[in-house]
């Protein structure tokens, strides 16, 4: 047993992992129940050991940090998480604890609202005057990403609402998958060869961080609202929470139909075990109730502890589990080279569905938990798609059971597998893997790569079943009559997918780095490396030092780059692709005078659409300047450039004095570029 002090930083640690998994990763690892028994542990020893307290603990946070890629914005009061009930014992001691804080009897007929607990992502609309201004996700608790183009295309909250309504509010809702759209996009995924979401939360949280609105309005979200939230001093919208749910229907918000007023311990419990059996019918998924206090002035009686009102609790029907033989383990490579492995199953009935697979998450999980081949294994599905095994049935173990070891070589192309230091994942760093191509492809040919128009799933299917390719390199050997004799190729769609494929060979060097597909090498790192280094052999050759000076890549990134092209097949790749005459040198214009351009030291950020080029463009203009270009306002924003419907980035510019260029000014000063 470890000491206090040791378990203590354990835990936070731990805790800290799955939290990010959770809410930034959107990669959960571990159930709630488990997560829950860590944070039990925690906060007990920290009650016991009040010396080992610390303000930054899991315990005092309501979730996790903000994921990146948008502007941060502050709750109008912070977004509290729900205290969690896993038995009717559970929920019977949360009603004894509420009635203790009104002065009731333990047994009162207190008045509940109960709701299906949607299985989504907490959102904050902000509405002024009746209209949607901002739309921000839990992030922190306290401050979220500010989501507003995404949550102008989701269903279920109207742009503006008509009748009395407070001046100014939030409505907080949860976003989710209907349970038909889920299953139709996960069956898309899976025809294109790319992995099914793990549950609809999951996917939920990752579409609405998308940064591509239509992306965004083609997935379908919906949101159910469930909360008014107004500035501290102002009255309450309404007396009870039923009044609250009824107000938001009659402003045009979607509400989840199912929820009904219950007065007592029993009667929850009734709604409780009613739709534990009926969950299965609903068009949406759905892993408990939120039984909340019905009465509003009731409510800031109880009060709130750092982390969780008093007056609501959520509970979480028991996971769906069922017992099998693993019959093996084996491993998956995906496009960037992560080894993962999952369990091969006996076929068994679970939720509903016949599960044979199941994922196993990394070699660490697989030896926490000693799972091995031919165990009898319990397999949980709760609200997942793809299934888990919690765990082998020990005494069913056969007497001859090995531990499982983690493969040291591909399986698929026979790489030696690394695995980075301080990191859980194994990788294939050949590129040319045949489990990594299919999805490589696609990146390769999309258009923030080599941008070659024409060259969709089916076709790459295509390609790699006939073996007409085998990498990156062999798109640059097709001809007109190979392709034509493929399945929905006629001539003239060959003909242009030939000369999309040879226009491709003189796409800047960046963007053949970001479609080789390095780890940790975004589309600005990948600009980044190609402005420092200008050429594939100095790339190369550049040390590990060397490249962690190149703004925006870093040791990290310098390392994942120096791995990747140290890899000999990565080598013969690029080789192949010099031969075939894709460009490998970026030479700067002839007139370009020498030295730091015009705009050098100056950032800027882009709000809004432009009418003369894409957001990509601009981008790349202000850099060819010597500028940066950055996603976020800060005192060091050199100006903000506006273009047709921007959002709130304008007004913290106004608010920070920042200057500010429509698209006349912004034209007139990328004309500074000597080739413009």
């Amino acid at each position: 047993m470890n000491d206090p002090k040791t378990r203590v930083a354990e835990l936070r640690a731990l805790l800290e992992r799955h939290t990010e998994l959770y809410y930034v990763q959107n990669q959960p690892e571990i159930s709630d129940a488990e997560f829950d028994a860590l944070m039990l542990e925690l906060a007990a020893l920290e009650r016991d050991h009040p010396e080992l307290r610390s303000p930054d603990s899991p315990t005092a946070r309501v979730g996790g940090r903000p994921a990146g890629g948008f502007e941060v914005t502050r709750h109008l009061q912070p977004m509290l998480s729900l205290e969690n009930a896993y038995s009717e014992e559970e929920l019977q001691a949360f009603h004894a604890r509420l009635c203790r804080g009104l002065g009731q009897p333990e047994d009162a007929p207190i008045p509940y609202v109960a709701e299906l607990k949607i299985d989504g992502v907490s959102l904050a609309a902000t509405y002024e005057g009746g209209r949607l201004v901002r739309g921000v996700t839990r992030g922190d608790g306290v401050q979220g990403e500010d989501v507003t183009a995404n949550v102008r295309v989701i269903e279920g909250l109207p742009h503006r609402i008509t009748g009395s309504s407070p001046a100014r509010m939030e409505i907080r809702g949860e976003v989710y998958f209907p349970r038909a759209t889920f299953d139709r996009l996960n069956e898309e995924r899976e025809a294109d060869g790319a992995a099914p979401f793990a549950n609809p939360r999951n996917a939920a949280a990752g579409a609405l961080r998308t940064l591509d609105q239509a992306l965004v309005a083609k997935r379908g979200l919906r949101v159910y609202a469930y909360q008014v939230v107004v500035p501290e001093g102002d009255l309450p919208a309404a007396a009870t929470h039923a009044e609250t749910l009824e107000r938001l229907a009659g402003w045009g918000c979607a509400v989840e139909p199912n929820w009904e007023r219950r007065a007592g311990v029993a009667a929850l419990l009734d709604y409780c075990h009613r739709w534990q059996d009926g969950r299965r019918t609903l068009p949406f998924e759905t892993d408990g109730v939120v039984i909340k206090l019905d009465d509003v002035a009731a409510r800031i009686t109880l009060g709130a502890t750092a982390k969780s009102p008093r007056w609501a609790v959520a509970f979480k029907f028991p996971t769906e589990q069922a017992t099998t033989r693993l019959i093996r383990i084996d491993v998956n490579v995906g496009r960037t080279g992560a080894v993962t492995p999952y369990a091969v199953l006996e076929p068994v009935r679970l939720g509903g569905t016949t599960v044979q697979l199941a994922t196993l998450h990394n070699e660490q999980e697989v030896a926490r938990r000693d799972i091995r081949d031919g165990d009898l294994v319990k397999v949980e599905k709760g609200g997942e798609i793809i299934p888990k095994v919690i765990g082998p049935v020990i005494e069913a173990r056969p007497a001859d059971s090995r531990p499982w070891q983690m493969p040291t070589a591909c399986p698929f192309c026979q790489s030696t597998l690394l695995k980075p230091e301080g990191e859980v994942i194994w990788r294939c760093e050949n590129v040319s893997c045949p489990a990594r191509i299919r999805r490589g492809l696609e990146h390769f040919a999309s258009r923030r790569a080599m941008n070659i128009e024409g060259l969709g799933e089916s076709l790459i299917d295509q390609l790699l079943r006939t073996e007409l390719v085998r990498d990156y390199a062999d798109l640059y050997a097709l001809d007109a009559q190979r392709l034509a004799g493929l399945e929905r190729m006629g001539k003239k769609s060959a003909a242009n997918l030939v000369a999309e494929i040879d226009k491709s060979r003189q796409a800047e060097v960046w963007r053949l780095l970001h479609g080789v597909g390095i780890r940790h090498v975004g589309e600005g790192g990948a600009r980044a490396l190609a402005r420092t280094f200008r050429s594939m052999d100095a790339l190369q050759a550049a040390s590990v030092e060397a490249l962690a000076t190149v703004p925006d890549v870093g040791e990290v990134v310098a390392r994942s780059v120096r791995a990747f092209l140290d890899e000999p097949r990565n080598v013969a790749l690029f080789d192949k692709l010099r031969r075939a005459g894709v460009r490998m040198v970026d030479d700067a214009p002839a007139d370009t005078p020498a030295g730091p351009g015009p705009l050098a030291g100056k950032t800027y950020v882009i709000t809004g659409t432009l009418g003369s080029m894409s957001r990509e463009a601009a981008t790349a203009e202000l850099e060819a300047l010597g500028a940066k270009v950055s996603g976020s306002i800060s005192r060091k924003t050199s100006g903000l450039i506006v273009g047709d419907e921007a959002g709130t980035k304008l007004d913290k510019a106004r608010a920070a004095g920042v200057p500010v260029l429509d698209e006349a000014a912004f034209l007139a000063l990328i004309m500074k570029r000597p080739d413009a």
